[in-house]
């Protein structure tokens, strides 16, 4: 990725932060980046346009974790719960970035490039299906392009909802991880 874009993204995340998305101008984000407005523009054309390019930073982000915590020996469960781990830690670490990254592309144009984004991901995801059919370790008769996507966004809204919408306690926390793992185990069960 060009160095000029990547320091837009990352100004403009510390931007987004500070002031959030309404009182945030493209001038404070090229200020932060240390490059010339007219060269935001050729990267962005507004500053909701760069809404797409940190949904990918924060995509990457949540695959690396969970391929650091996925541990392919283990049995599917416990894979999956370090999936489910992996997913809730990175939104309780970036849980500003994730509200206003999902308020940014909601608000705009940008949110019908959410499932080109989440393509490696959803990938990712369909081959770890994948190797747990062939491991008997869950039901053949799934698609696992489709049921890949409905995981993700089981975990993620799990996620979510324990550190965007509310705020709970470690041990409200861990039994709502526990939930996420109970529900996709029972749904995906051979």
């Amino acid at each position: 990725m060009d160095n000029k874009k990547d320091k837009i993204i990352a100004s403009a995340i510390s931007v987004f932060r500070e002031k959030g998305i309404e009182k945030t101008k493209v001038s404070d984000i090229v200020k932060g980046a240390g490059i010339a407005q007219g060269t935001f523009y050729l990267y962005f054309s507004s500053k909701l346009a760069v809404m797409p390019s940190i949904a990918t930073v924060m995509m990457e982000k949540t695959l690396k974790e969970i391929q650091q915590q996925y541990e392919p020996s283990d049995p599917f469960p416990k894979q999956l719960e370090q999936i489910i781990h992996a997913v809730f830690q990175v939104t309780s670490n970036n849980r500003e970035i994730f509200s206003l990254m999902l308020a940014g592309m909601a608000s705009s144009e940008h949110l019908k490039d959410w499932e080109i984004i989440y393509a490696p991901y959803y990938k990712w995801m369909s081959n770890f299906l994948e190797q747990a059919i062939q491991q008997k370790a869950i039901r053949s008769t799934i698609s696992t392009d489709r049921t890949a996507v409905l995981l993700i966004g089981v975990i993620e809204s799990g996620a979510e909802q324990s550190f965007l919408y509310s705020e709970l306690d470690d041990d409200e926390m861990e039994q709502k991880k526990q939930d996420v793992l109970n529900f996709i185990l029972n749904a995906l069960a051979s």
